[in-house]
């Protein structure tokens, strides 16, 4: 109990800092958008790969939602904190055909989506159909029927489930993909080649950017991405690595390299794009140093082992997922879930705890680690 409360009081303390160094935006007015719409990955997607092909099984989701809700997590993710710190409702995913309500927006992420398009199927490496350009085919979609079937409706109760035309202009347009071209070049390239395809990989997301600009969107909120190298999954077939193979806190450290050479090819990109597009407001968000700063402080922040998983039996050489169940020496074995997932920041070895997306969350949205650093309440102001 007493970790968990000094946990609390670095947050705090983190936002009050954060708070400190954002008091330039202080005079401007918040932003009331109406919507938001997310393109990323697992990161972000809040039901999009679940509808397309298996649902997620418990016991994801059982921290918040009390049981499994799409999400890659144990409740919430950023794109969650991100719609309660701008007081929209959770965005509903686009590929979801039940119940959805598309009022304040909509979620085209997918588990697996990668910026660059992927030449296999999701059965082989978890890689989704749904790259970025195929999420931008759906925003067009989404929002061509959108402003049809609002301009057709004859029934108020048909328009309160669709956005109002004029939303799109004034809405949220957020981004987190780029991990898992990464994932995918640390398979399939060397170092060298991975880092010749950066410029195309980060031209696509610019690209995708633009797009949505010449479709009226104006707000953009950008995530770098995270520290891959620290995923546990990475130590879970490792033997005897190399001296130097590994970082002081057990992070991969040429995967992290590639992610900072990612992250810095993006933050260029988006200066350019800001001379591009000169009516948007472009902010770009360092979760990279969100992520690495709480795993490289973990101790202090009463957090369990950056490399220890809550979900999933990994013991030696043994791993069984989250949610799985397998025969290992003759005994079936389930990967549940730890006691207290609120002190991991590893939900399953790939993704993060609720605990985890909540602190990049508290250290991201107040505007610290933004460029501009400016606030996501103001985030539609252009600097």
């Amino acid at each position: 109990m007493g970790e968990q409360m000094e946990f609390g009081r670095v947050l705090i303390a983190g936002v009050f800092f954060s708070w400190v160094l954002c008091v330039g935006g202080a005079n401007l007015p918040p932003c009331e958008f109406p919507a938001i719409y997310n393109f990323g990955d697992s990161n972000s997607d809040t039901g999009g790969i679940s509808a397309a092909f298996e649902p997620i099984r418990a016991p994801y989701g059982e921290a918040f939602f009390h049981k499994p809700a799409g999400r890659d997590s144990d409740g919430r993710l950023i794109i969650d904190f991100i719609a309660e710190r701008v007081q929209l409702p959770y965005l509903h995913a686009y590929l979801n055909s039940l119940g959805a309500n598309f009022r304040h927006g909509a979620n085209f992420a997918t588990g697996g989506s990668t910026i660059r398009r992927q030449n296999e199927t999701i059965f082989e490496y978890g890689i989704s159909p749904f790259a970025l350009d195929m999420q931008i085919v759906q925003f067009d979609q989404f929002k061509a029927r959108t402003i049809e079937m609002y301009n057709q409706a004859k029934d108020p109760s048909e328009k309160d489930k669709l956005p109002r035309p004029e939303d799109f202009a004034k809405a949220l347009y957020t981004f987190d993909i780029g991990q898992n071209d990464l994932s995918v070049g640390f398979r399939k390239m060397s170092f060298d080649q991975l880092r010749a395809a950066m410029p195309d990989i980060i031209n696509q997301l610019g690209s995708a950017v633009q797009h949505l600009y010449q479709q009226g969107g104006r707000t953009f909120w950008i995530h770098n991405t995270g520290p891959i190298g620290c995923l546990p999954v990475n130590s879970f077939y490792l033997r005897n690595p190399e001296p130097g193979y590994l970082d002081q806190y057990g992070c991969v450290k040429g995967q992290n390299d590639m992610a900072m050479e990612f992250n810095r090819q993006l933050k260029d990109r988006i200066i350019k794009l800001r001379t591009e597009l000169p009516e948007a407001s472009i902010t770009h968000v360092d979760v990279y140093t969100a992520k690495y700063s709480m795993i490289s402080n973990a101790k202090n922040l009463g957090l369990a082992d950056p490399l220890k998983v809550c979900c999933g039996y990994h013991v030696n050489y043994d791993h069984v997922w989250c949610g799985n169940k397998a025969t290992i020496n003759n005994t079936e074995v389930y990967g549940g879930s730890c006691k207290n997932p609120s002190v991991f920041i590893s939900w399953d070895g790939v993704h993060y705890s609720q605990a985890a997306n909540q602190f990049v969350a508290d250290h991201t949205l107040n505007g610290s680690l933004a460029d501009p650093p400016i606030p996501i309440t103001q985030a539609c102001h252009k600097q």
